[in-house]
């Protein structure tokens, strides 16, 4: 049986070019930023030839590593020596296991969906070829990020995932506001990428290198101090990416990019990234308990967090993106449960890729139908207009609530399970943490739902403003509908025999899955209860009778409505702070630092000033100057003898 992470060998077969993955979208990008406006009429298409490229690589190598046993599932692909200096070299490699390849898998499979609906999503953009370019950008750095076999090569790709999320996030940014959201994703996450750079630091300084096999090698034997400096540092990094408590205030004004953009970011890279750097750093993890411990904090805090301001948004955007922070949370508390939560972390980050995405388009394709609207107040009765829509994006929300035997039934709920495992406290904690949420999550997901497809129609049918909902093309309804089909059956096909979780064991480990401290029935059952109760009162509240208008803007809904005051709590904590830093460091620079050079050199300027006044010209005054220095001269000639 496989205990732990097993080290890598040398790539065999279509594995060895999974660098194309990589390579052939990064190329794609790079000539359609290049062509310029003669790529206009086709750009788009070899954007998506270039993922789907990405994709049936991916595949390939997919069915490469299903035919080995589970020991040699774990392979090493040397792309080139990058940077060789002396005797230390760092290579350009590949790692290809059971954890990259299922990213490799979300990421290209969603990805492409997501090119697909771009087509028609963004058909009257007059930069639709440099937004393809973006897109294939995204992609290849976030293969890069999860197919890197050292954290350097790792980091390459995180850089890149930001960079392109700043340039997708803000690529309307005629528009200010979308302009100031995409620089405050790029910043926030600026801030988790130091936590990245400690932690190589900390890692070359006490391991000599930041490849995976040499630091989970020496991990082995190592301090836990060092170890646990390392996984805090590498949760920092994690917060930055996956929007996890304290780095989440960007995540809610990202949703200014396009809506296909806020697909790809919350369902196949970019938030996503962050668990990947968790469950990757498992062996750190393993010899640091109390960083371990702060992982699963940290998420257990942020799935509240998203929870409790998703509930209260009225844009149907900033619901979903409350809800992927606060899934998210479910898959960081699972990291931070050791081998085996940290398995259920990735199914539901799998499981939940479908869904979300699924959601999100079908949030771009109500946006469509209804003139860029995002309030939902503005919605209602769109089933009726848009059935294709309503069923596909149903189907997503019954998965995402943990409806039986949709995906994320088999995925969420195994959290939930393992949140119970554990001794004193922490099941008590963990465990209702999740089953409260599990409610929260029914009730503002049906919230989401009620508003925009049922009760009775809110919007204008006259006037400038009128709305004249309708069904989307086939261009965006099918990638749609391909998504519903993956949020009702993947999720009970990868838990069948728990081939999911074996399948990963190779390259996370395996620990045996204790026994809650709740009968698995009692947990089943109170998740389904607290689902039912958030559903029902949901539909009371905003199916079956009017829906107000006015929204609560006091007590404890009105601060979930500025989202629990972060961008506040950011700015008098952090901003402020670091700006009368700032101030009184530019104030000291200037008045001592610059005081004492330029007072020191107005002294030697005023000597010579004076000195300078001894050299009249005149040759009486030299010949007087002369003398009084012979009589000194003498004197002290004859005091010396004396």
């Amino acid at each position: 049986m496989i205990t732990s992470a097993v080290p890598a060998i040398e790539a065999t077969g279509s594995v060895s070019l999974i660098w194309l993955a990589v390579a052939i979208p990064l190329i794609s990008a790079g000539f359609l930023l290049v062509a310029g406006k003669a790529a206009n009429a086709w750009g788009h298409w070899l954007g998506i030839a270039a993922s789907a490229s990405s994709l049936i690589v991916g595949i390939m190598a997919a069915s490469t590593l299903l035919g080995l046993e589970p020991e040699q599932r774990v392979q090493n692909v040397d792309v080139y020596s990058w940077v060789p200096a002396g005797d230390m070299s760092v290579e350009l490699g590949m790692r290809v296991d059971p954890l990259s390849i299922s990213f490799v898998l979300l990421v290209t499979f969603v990805g492409t969906l997501i090119h697909i609906y771009s087509v028609a999503y963004m058909e009257h953009d007059k930069d639709r070829r440099r937004f393809f370019a973006y897109l294939n950008l995204f992609v290849a750095s976030m293969l890069l990020l999860v197919l890197g076999n050292s954290y350097l090569v790792l980091f390459v790709g995180w850089e890149g995932v930001g960079l392109a999320s700043y340039l997708l996030i803000g690529f309307w940014n005629q528009v200010p506001e979308y302009a100031t959201a995409g620089k405050k994703a790029f910043i926030m996450n600026r801030v988790g990428d130091m936590g990245m750079l400690l932690a190589m630091m900390t890692m070359f300084a006490s391991f000599g290198t930041v490849t995976f096999d040499g630091v989970f090698a020496a991990a082995e034997g190592a301090s836990t101090g060092v170890l646990t400096a390392a996984g805090i540092f590498l949760l920092v990094a994690a917060c930055g990416k996956s929007a996890q408590i304290p780095l989440q205030a960007w995540l809610g004004d990202a949703m200014a990019g396009p809506t296909p953009v806020s697909a790809l970011i919350h369902a196949a890279t970019m938030v996503t990234a962050g668990v990947y750097l968790m469950v990757r750093s498992g062996v750190i993890y393993a010899g640091a308990p109390t960083a371990q411990l702060l992982v699963a904090i940290i998420g257990t805090l942020t799935l509240i967090f998203g929870a409790i301001v998703g509930s209260a948004k009225d844009d149907m955007k900033k619901v979903l993106a409350a809800s992927t922070m606060s899934q998210i949370g479910y898959m960081m508390l699972a990291a931070g449960l050791g081998p085996v939560g940290a398995a259920f972390g990735i199914f539901h980050l799998i499981t939940h890729g479908f869904f979300k995405a699924g959601m999100f388009l079908g949030a771009g394709s109500v946006m469509h139908a209804m003139n860029d609207e995002v309030d939902m107040r503005g919605f209602g009765g769109l089933w009726k207009h848009m059935k294709v829509t309503w069923a596909t994006f149903g189907l997503g929300y019954l998965a995402i609530i943990g409806f039986p035997l949709l995906s994320g039934f088999w995925s969420k709920d195994k959290i939930i399970e393992a949140a119970f495992v554990g001794e004193g406290w922490r099941p008590w904690v963990f465990g209702l943490s999740t089953l409260l949420v599990a409610g929260l999550t029914a009730f503002y997901m049906s919230r989401l739902f009620f508003m925009i497809f049922h009760g009775t129609a809110r919007w204008e049918t006259q006037g400038e403003n009128a709305k004249h909902p309708h069904e989307s093309p086939a261009l965006m309804t099918v990638p749609m509908i391909i998504l519903a089909i993956g949020s009702v059956g993947l999720g009970g096909f990868l838990a069948s025999g728990n081939r999911f979780v074996h399948f990963l064991e190779p390259a996370i480990g395996h620990t045996e899955h204790g026994e809650p401290v709740l009968p698995i029935p009692v947990i089943m059952v109170a998740t389904l209860v607290l689902v039912a109760i958030g559903v029902g009162y949901a539909y009371l509240k905003y199916a079956a009778r009017e829906v107000d208008r006015v929204p609560v803007t006091t007590g404890f809904v009105g601060a979930a409505r500025q989202d629990l005051f972060q961008d506040a709590i950011n700015e008098n904590l952090v901003m402020r702070p670091g700006q009368w830093a700032t101030r009184a460091v530019a104030a000291t620079d200037k008045s001592a630092i610059d005081g004492i050079v330029m007072g020191f050199a107005r002294l030697i300027g005023s000597l010579g000033h004076q000195v300078g006044k001894l050299q009249s010209g005149y040759v009486r005054s030299y010949a007087g100057l002369m003398a009084i220095g012979v009589v000194l001269a003498i004197v002290l000639a004859l005091a010396g003898r004396i």
